[in-house]
């Protein structure tokens, strides 16, 4: 019986870090240019029917990275039509996480994940030459932003009264474990924000491309190449022979499981657990470019919040499990000992917390803005095959997605 529960423990405890080496995997995969594979390697089906959340996620990411557009909008797609709240959680839900553990439900994305779908899919459709079926994407991530602006305001709200209810020793640990991490004040995602004004002024719609690059600019203030393309649309005028080149570094950041403890004086110790992130290691900002979007700081800002009712959460579900440990082992029942162990697995087992995120993001989006001339061209730092696609003159956007072994370059006409 002995044997069998160690192994209960071992299987229970490892719960984290098999996802965490899922998620390592999948990097590596995606470092050395083996998207599809391993997309394929991480999903448990091939139909998107069945591909949970996160696999959807990251299917969709690596057709986008193989040049397969279409089936890339098709994934992404199926993933906006699930109508998935970021925000709100079911009584079913949480109460699966408190008995069973976090790793029970469905993954649940965060708002930057939607966001970074309304950004892919408007690259496919770009690649596609699709500019209506842009404008469409465009509209509607506009009102997703709006709404989720909205939804984060409320959550912050309904964090302070959480923590104003708790008592001093778990706002202890809320503010010991909440790092002064940088984030923004609100949801935001000033490449998705960019590309679309981009797209506007390009079509010669002024007036909602002056709409997008305010806001860009609004939450990218030192960037003056969004203040260049703002300028132009404030003045009517259509950009002529420029090149914009949005180029993703490094990967944002993962999360691993911690484990913390308190002393309550009628049950005892009462360990808990929730997620810490890890940050990768800082990549080189490409020659010319100035900074279009931290990825770190967009993750911190939802995670910080999301995290105090984790860690809430995590801490009344071990109240609970204890005192569930501390009946059996005070019970006058000759199988107590043996209730008290099976009791003590159950809480490991499921105690575990959520570490899963869309992995595949980059840490940092960088843009350089250029005129089209032969100088520049030949001064682009992309490879010669993808230079001999850019002719000189006209308006083009260039996509870049680095890594230590890869550099995927998408070139699409806008004129």
């Amino acid at each position: 019986m002995r044997k069998i529960i160690y192994f209960c423990l071992f299987l229970s405890c490892g719960c984290a870090s098999s996802v965490q080496t899922h998620l390592d995997n999948l990097q590596t995969s995606f470092t050395n240019g083996q998207f599809e594979l391993g997309a394929k390697n991480f999903s448990t089906t091939n139909d998107i029917k069945d591909q949970s959340n996160l696999e959807l996620l990251i299917n969709g990411i690596a057709l986008f990275h193989e040049n397969k557009f279409q089936k890339s909008d098709s994934v992404f797609e199926e993933y906006n039509h699930r109508n998935i709240s970021e925000i709100d959680s079911s009584i079913i839900r949480e109460t699966a996480g408190l008995l069973l553990g976090q790793g029970v439900n469905s993954y649940k994305p965060y708002m930057m994940d939607s966001l970074f779908v309304s950004y892919y899919q408007i690259w496919d459709l770009l690649a596609l030459q699709d500019f209506e079926n842009a404008r469409v994407v465009i509209n509607q991530s506009y009102n997703r932003q709006q709404n989720m602006s909205i939804e984060y305001k409320k959550l912050i709200e309904k964090n302070k009264d959480k923590i104003a209810n708790e008592q001093n020793e778990i706002k202890n640990i809320i503010s010991s474990y909440t790092a002064d991490w940088l984030a923004f004040n609100d949801i935001m995602n000033p490449a998705l924000m960019y590309l679309s004004g981009i797209y506007f002024l390009n079509m010669g719609d002024f007036e909602n491309a002056i709409t997008y690059l305010k806001r860009a600019s609004g939450m990218v203030p030192d960037n003056t190449f969004i203040k260049q393309d703002l300028e132009l649309a404030q003045q009517h005028v259509k950009p002529n022979n420029i090149i914009w080149t949005f180029t993703e570094t490094g990967f944002a950041p993962r999360l691993h499981e911690r484990n913390a403890g308190l002393f309550l004086p009628t049950i005892g110790m009462v360990y808990f657990t929730f997620s810490e992130p890890t940050f990768s290691n800082k990549s080189v900002q490409p020659q010319n470019s100035q900074m279009l979007a931290n990825v770190d700081a967009m993750f911190m800002t939802e995670y910080n919040e999301y995290r105090i009712n984790e860690i809430l959460r995590s801490y009344t579900g071990a109240i609970s499990k204890a005192t569930l440990q501390a009946t059996m082992y005070n019970s006058h029942s000759s199988s107590a000992p043996l209730m008290g162990i099976l009791s003590s697995v159950y809480t490991i087992s499921s105690s575990n917390t959520d570490v899963r995120t869309w992995a595949t993001l980059p840490q940092y989006i960088y843009v350089s803005r250029i005129e089209n001339t032969k100088s520049n061209l030949n001064n682009m730092d992309i490879d010669d095959t993808m230079k001999s696609r850019l002719k000189v003159g006209g308006n083009n956007l260039i996509y870049v997605r680095t890594a230590p072994n890869i550099m995927d370059t998408k070139i699409i006409t806008l004129k």
